[in-house]
């Protein structure tokens, strides 16, 4: 007896899902749902896509709980809360006003301001530690290129024979 029996537009909906989908994990839900209900195994499905058998029961049990909701939104994932990057924000912004200063203002002899040079300005307005990391995404956030510097290594000019007598 197969553990789940799917409608034929449930069907054919999962099948487009599996064909045209970018989102691997729904795809790999409802690849297991139609093997499912082509009366394969639990542990030979759980195998296939790489999960234990309890997480295709879990799957089963989560598809036919949200039985008031379309089969696509059955598959996703629920929204979840993570960690709000309110330091990046709070970064950005900081960024965003020092950027607008030359960095001579702050005694630095560089021209451009650098990641550490942001960083410890970051640092100081916050109060708090930032990484290099969080400087650089929120410069990227802020559309802002920079590069890191690199070494140049002291090259012979292209008269030197000339200046050493030769």
């Amino acid at each position: 007896m197969a553990l789940i029996r799917l409608a034929a537009r449930a069907r054919q909906t999962l099948q487009r899902i599996v064909r045209s989908n970018a989102d691997a994990r729904e795809v790999r839900r409802a690849q297991a749902l139609l093997w499912l209900d082509q009366d394969e195994s639990v542990q030979h499905v759980a195998t296939r896509i790489g999960r234990t058998r309890q997480a295709v029961y879990n799957l089963v049990a989560r598809y036919q709980a949200r039985c008031a909701l379309s089969v696509k939104e059955r598959l996703r994932d629920q929204p979840r809360c993570g960690r709000p990057n309110n330091k990046r924000e709070r970064a950005r912004q900081v960024i965003q006003e020092l950027l607008a200063q030359a960095p001579a203002r702050y005694h630095y002899r560089s021209p451009i301001w650098t990641v550490p040079m942001l960083r410890f300005r970051v640092q100081r307005r916050l109060k708090c530690k930032v990484s290099m990391r969080t400087v650089r995404r929120a410069l990227h956030q802020l559309h802002q290129r920079y590069k890191r510097p690199r070494l140049v290594f002291a090259q012979r000019p292209v008269t030197w024979r000339q200046s050493k007598g030769g």
